[in-house]
């Protein structure tokens, strides 16, 4: 059995293999339950959540992340969310690895998001928003920029601006434009592509700020309870989620539209059609787009394979 520890994953993941992975896997399909969500009480803190997220392909690979959520950690100055992932064979059920999910869910889904604003988000975009300041939300506008090299600008806006100066920061030492945005509707006007990745249960991105041709990366809210776009963004844009059947039953930036007549659930495509081919991505420059991320076992899966299969190449004898 392998263990990978985060530095492991972050070498074993590197942007573009990863979407690129991640492509294939959405294109080629696996069986992926609709997450288990158990809430658990904390004593003096919001509600934290249990997730098992298993997927399979038969006779390959098994594999399922367990995740802790925490909102009440960002008080104690912890991380929010903690996760291990276990990969399986998929023919003997014995366990190959163990693997850093934090890490790994990071990459994977800032890498689902890049893979997705392919297919939506306009082609000469070259300015981004990233709204957090966390984990999640550093790995997007690293990834982001990765996948899509022509921004110009990279604005960073937080409830909490000194985390927005120094991921800003931080970003700007590795050689990316990036300032802290003091004024989020003003930010949300300039910018031409947004991904946020909050844990808000109040919008944030409102409808009449975003400009037409702007695409819109959802990514934080996981419940039906949480947002980060009003229905006035949702009404106004096409819509496009990793999942349709987790985004309908999981996501509130779209549960919330759907039961105040805004969405058409009929409407709402998922990246493995866009993947396939069998739906298509932007239709017009002054369109705007949605994408609503709530994180699907696939995903994991296809970065947890691709973790175990680099390791396993990188020990493999030398044939004379």
């Amino acid at each position: 059995m392998q263990i990978h520890d985060a530095a492991a994953v972050a070498r074993a993941l590197p942007a573009g293999a990863l979407v690129e992975a991640l492509e294939r896997m959405f294109r080629e399909g696996c069986t992926a339950p609709v997450r288990h969500r158990h809430g658990i009480p904390v004593p003096g803190a919001p509600e934290a959540s249990l997730l098992l997220m298993p997927a399979w392909q038969a006779g390959r690979y098994v594999g399922t992340k367990l995740v802790t959520v925490f909102p009440g950690n960002r008080a104690r100055g912890l991380a929010a969310v903690g996760a291990t992932y276990v990969l399986m064979d998929g023919a003997t059920g014995a366990v190959l690895a163990l693997i850093d999910g934090e890490e790994l869910t990071a990459r994977r889904t800032a890498a689902t998001s890049a893979l997705a604003a392919r297919f939506l988000a306009r082609d000469n975009a070259d300015t981004l928003l990233v709204v957090g300041t966390g984990r999640i939300a550093a790995a997007l506008a690293r990834t982001h920029a990765a996948v899509h090299p022509g921004f110009r600008q990279i604005e960073v806006w937080g409830r909490n601006p000194a985390h927005a100066a120094r991921l800003a920061s931080s970003l700007r030492a590795e050689g990316l434009p990036a300032d802290a945005a003091t004024d989020l509707e003003s930010a949300v006007r300039r910018a031409d592509l947004i991904t946020a990745a909050t844990l808000s249960e109040t919008p944030l991105i409102r409808g009449d700020w975003v400009r037409t041709g702007t695409h819109v990366d959802l990514v934080g809210g996981f419940t039906p309870r949480m947002r980060e776009a009003d229905d006035d963004l949702i009404a106004r844009a096409r819509v496009c989620a990793d999942t349709r059947e987790g985004a309908l039953a999981e996501a509130g930036d779209l549960v919330g539209p759907i039961a105040a007549g805004r969405l058409d659930a009929s409407s709402v495509d998922d990246l493995a059609a866009l993947c396939r081919g069998t739906a298509h991505g932007r239709r017009a420059g002054e369109d705007i787009t949605v994408f609503k991320s709530v994180g699907a076992a696939l995903e994991d899966l296809a970065a947890a394979i691709l973790v175990h299969e680099a390791s396993t190449a990188a020990r493999a004898p030398m044939v004379p």
